[in-house]
């Protein structure tokens, strides 16, 4: 609902600019005989801003957020993966991580930026795992 809000707040914004424009460039156009440059552009500027502010800049904090918390990913902690698997992380190291997935044990080796959420420590644990070295 608040993406629609904005993007119809843009769309009325985008609207009101051309009339001004329009109407600037056409008492211009009478007057001098050409339209100003600025007041031609000055619609597509503010629109650019506007997009930028509202889009771009909390889509990059949303960004920093995932990685920074892909990056604190430890030993224990109960994790969800893009794919929808959960399981609790039995060893990290670089940009790849192990995790256990239900009482079988069975164990899925995958990358950082594949977890989409970590809820930290707090799972039901039944043995205490250390961190393990996998093929070798």
């Amino acid at each position: 609902m608040k993406l629609r809000n904005i993007i119809v707040s843009v769309i009325a914004v985008c609207f009101a600019m051309f009339a001004l424009a329009g109407c600037a460039s056409a008492a211009g156009t009478e007057a001098a005989g050409t339209g100003s440059p600025l007041v031609t552009f000055l619609p597509f500027i503010v629109i650019l801003v506007v997009m930028y502010t509202m889009m771009i800049i909390p889509e990059n904090k949303r960004k920093k957020k995932a990685q920074e918390m892909r990056n604190n990913i430890q030993v224990g902690d109960k994790i969800t993966t893009i794919g929808g698997l959960i399981g609790i992380v039995v060893h990290v190291s670089g940009e790849r991580l192990t995790f256990e997935t239900g009482e079988d044990r069975v164990r899925i080796e995958i990358n950082k930026w594949a977890v989409s959420s970590n809820e930290g420590r707090g799972a039901d644990k039944e043995t205490q795992d250390t961190q393990e070295v996998i093929g070798g």
